[in-house]
């Protein structure tokens, strides 16, 4: 897609300054860079509280090197319940903001960790580096390919230090898994297998109803269509409704995408194909239930690898031991006969990780902590780890030191792999095949398909726009 194409679509023209951010309405000139000593803390604000954004609380609390400088939701009483939950865990009671475009603008605040719904994900996050903050970015990086790019640029233009939330990067028993692949342990890998099988239930119908009180939907809704509220286009379930969320392959397989992208060695597909449906259940979700995804990478020496990806919603098997008793993050088996200690010996009912295959055998990565390889024709069980890690501490680390460089899972890295996910999103809504030029980051021929990647027609709403980034 040309950026001509892009300055059409959106019809808009208003650039930013050098080192001078405005949006909203409102200016932001970036503060100078600040140098942490030893006893300094970084100042975070966590942006959406009432799912992820909570690990996000929990994580950082644990760390002495930072204060919880702000909490920012635009649920009231989400908000109100986590800043008194935040008392009862002994923290100093957080600034309170509903508008992120008013926390953006103290500048004692060092960091923005954004954990809201993902229509909004590259928005803030350009915000966040346009006001001279550093950025913590809940997985997938972006709603549609276009503003990932935007936010990549963003990122580079105002030097940010900016890490997604593909937690696997900083698993320590991941990263050893991924350097036992590059070492040729199961020989050349020719081929990535990522599993999302998760146990998902209908959401049903949900009636049109007026806004609760608390709620500032206008500031929920966001860049998105103004539609009117339902349950199911609000808390969690906007995850099903293309306007704000990408399906469960933008949710948790986002997570095992990256893995297996990054396992493979690849950057952007060449060709990527994607089948599926909303199987079982008649309600209100419109992003496939169900959907198998095949990618094709070809290599500098002319060679291809392949990925493949499955989604799936309801009972399943555990695919070479992926979310079995004692492997990785499954719960462990337990002496008992009591029928919770029997729910628990089978493990868990999802199944979430990456077999990778290769000439000496294969190897399974379950969810962020834990792999394991068999060898030979014969299969015989190979090395194997169990060890997890931090992707916030990592950030913090990276704010503190200016190293982007050491950074487990930068913006760069998430622009990839969610460039995969939208390529595999668009093929299934399509229903062809897309082939995509990896050097000019479009799809060759297929103007619907590029219209798509923008979000096709579905636009920004007025002071939600993403701009160009040049």
């Amino acid at each position: 897609m040309t950026e001509i194409n892009r300055r059409e679509f959106l019809k808009s023209s208003a650039q930013t300054g050098a080192g001078l951010a405005a949006f909203g309405g409102i200016t932001f000139l970036a503060h100078p860079e600040r140098v942490f000593g030893a006893n300094d803390r970084v100042r975070v604000a966590v942006i959406g509280l009432h799912g992820q954004g909570w690990s996000h609380v929990r994580e950082y609390s644990k760390m002495n090197d930072v204060e919880l400088a702000a909490f920012c939701d635009v649920d009231e009483n989400v908000l109100d319940q986590r800043l008194s939950e935040a008392e009862k865990m002994g923290m100093r009671r957080p600034a309170r903001f509903i508008d992120l475009r008013r926390l953006l603008d103290d500048k004692s605040i060092d960091a923005i960790s954004i954990a809201t719904p993902n229509h909004w994900h590259s928005l803030q996050a350009i915000w966040g580096c346009q006001a001279g903050k550093d950025v913590y970015v809940e997985k997938p990086l972006s709603h549609n390919w276009w503003e990932g790019r935007q936010l990549v640029r963003a990122v580079q233009k105002y030097d940010r230090i900016v890490q997604h939330g593909t937690n696997s990067r900083s698993g320590k028993a991941v990263v050893e898994g991924i350097q036992k692949l590059r070492d040729g342990l199961i020989g050349e890998v020719y081929l990535a297998r990522g599993l999302c099988y998760k146990s998902r239930n209908t959401i049903g119908r949900a009636p049109e109803e007026p806004v609760p009180g608390g709620v500032h939907y206008d500031l929920w809704t966001g860049p998105a269509p103004m539609k009117p509220f339902t349950r199911n286009r609000f808390h969690y379930n906007w995850h099903w409704i293309w306007d704000t969320g990408n399906g469960d392959f933008g949710n948790q397989g986002i997570h095992e995408l990256d893995l297996a992208r990054w396992g493979l060695g690849v950057t952007f597909p060449s060709k990527v194909s994607a089948l599926g449906g909303h199987f079982m259940f008649e309600d209100d979700q419109q992003t496939p239930n169900t959907l198998n995804v095949a990618c094709q990478f070809d290599m500098p020496d002319g060679k291809r690898r392949l990925l493949e990806f499955e989604v799936r919603h309801w009972i399943s098997n555990h695919e070479a031991e992926i979310g079995s008793p004692g492997f990785g993050s499954a719960v462990p088996a337990a002496l008992g006969n009591d029928a919770e200690t029997q729910r628990k010996s089978k493990g868990s009912p999802n199944t979430v990780g990456n077999v990778f295959y290769g000439a000496k055998g294969y190897m399974a990565i379950n969810g962020y902590d834990s792999y394991r390889s068999w060898l030979g024709e014969e299969q015989e069980p190979g090395p194997q780890a169990s060890a997890g890690g931090n992707n916030w501490r990592s950030f913090i680390d990276c704010v503190r030191t200016r190293k982007k460089e050491n950074l487990n899972a930068p913006a760069e890295e998430g622009y990839r792999s969610t460039t995969v996910l939208h390529l595999a999103n668009a093929s299934y809504r399509l229903g062809r095949t897309l082939n995509f030029d990896p050097e000019k980051e479009t799809v060759i021929g297929d103007d619907e398909a590029n219209r798509l990647l923008c979000d096709g027609d579905r636009g920004y709403r007025d002071s939600y726009i993403v701009h160009e980034e040049v």
